[in-house]
């Protein structure tokens, strides 16, 4: 469905961010890109939605593929058009508009009015609190519920492929289990790919079926998501487990230095 092939990224002409990135999203399922802050994992997602171009950054090298179509030299418009959304990190609402003509902000590419109604009926069964809050300005919601009318805006597009940059950011762990278990059943029900940007390692692999890490501009790991929670630098890294299953600290360590064995 989706075939990113050996990509780099460049900023202002001068910047590389990434370095040869290469990854594949399957129809109807669900990957994770994992990795810590920095490691060009939010560029990528920006490189496939065409929001790269707003910044000043281009592919320079390699090319992306959707459905058998390139798509790289394509303009954000164009590649929303084609089923491709993406719901970008922070929250970013609307707060001067209610939450309802937020979700509405989502439909705007489409004419289909009948089926915009039911679809905005669909995201209220996904998240009934914002049936409650629909007439309540976005911008005085809390961080759960500005991410959940994100997460509900990038639904009413009618993606194929629905891309979600750290939608666990700034959450409490509940209100985090909630989303995702959302994020779930919408790839499941609706039959909608979903490629997602995380630093919680444990959530993302919780529901993905495969994923990549990334450090540096590069993917050094990927796998299955049973083959990534079970690797042992993955375990020590990113979900801070030693070998034996304990957690680590490393407050009182003055230098960790990462074995880094798949390099």
């Amino acid at each position: 469905m989706l075939k990113v092939n050996n990509i780099e990224v460049c900023y202002l002409n001068v910047i590389r961010v990434l370095h040869g990135i290469s990854l594949s999203v399957a129809d109807g399922s669900i990957v994770a890109v994992l990795g810590a802050n920095g490691a060009g994992k939010s560029t990528t997602l920006k490189a496939i939605s065409g929001l790269l171009k707003v910044e000043e950054g281009e592919v320079t090298d390699g090319s992306i593929d959707w459905d058998g179509v390139r798509i790289d030299n394509k303009s954000a418009e164009q590649i929303g058009k084609m089923g491709i959304v993406q719901a970008l990190e922070g929250r970013r609402v609307f707060g001067h508009l209610t939450a309802e003509e937020n979700l509405m902000v989502g439909a705007f590419n489409r004419n289909d009015r009948a089926e915009v109604k039911s679809d905005l009926e669909m995201v209220y069964t996904y998240f009934p609190r914002l049936k409650a809050l629909k007439r309540n300005i976005a911008g005085y919601l809390s961080g759960g519920e500005q991410q959940m009318l994100v997460i509900g805006r990038a639904m009413m597009a009618r993606p194929r492929l629905m891309m979600l940059d750290e939608p666990s950011l700034g959450l409490a762990p509940l209100m985090v289990e909630e989303i995702y278990d959302i994020i779930r059943r919408f790839n499941v029900e609706q039959k909608t790919s979903v490629l997602l940007v995380e630093q919680n390692v444990r959530v993302a692999l919780g529901i993905a079926h495969s994923g990549y890490v990334m450090e540096n501009g590069r993917i050094v790991l990927d796998g299955t998501a049973d083959f990534l929670k079970n690797n042992e630098d993955v375990k020590e890294f990113y979900m801070g487990l030693s070998a034996t299953g304990s957690k680590k600290s490393y407050r009182d360590v003055k230098h960790y230095k990462r074995r880094k064995r798949w390099l």
